[in-house]
């Protein structure tokens, strides 16, 4: 019988942190995968923010 391995790569969803802040209506979100064993940590990424028309950072939410 073969042997279950769970998988390193993990998909995991980015959302703006300053937008939720600012009051602006809309999300802006992002859908990337990672390496479990290499970031155990949350992701902090900078992507563009189409509402905000800018660079914002984005953190992974779970």
């Amino acid at each position: 019988m073969a042997k279950k391995v769970k998988e390193a790569r993990q998909q995991v969803i980015l959302e703006c942190t300053e937008q939720k802040a600012s009051g602006v209506p809309g999300i802006s979100r992002y859908i990337t995968t990672k390496n479990r064993k290499n970031t155990p940590d949350r992701l902090e990424l900078m992507k563009y923010n189409p509402y905000l028309k800018r660079m914002t950072l984005h953190k992974e939410v779970k």
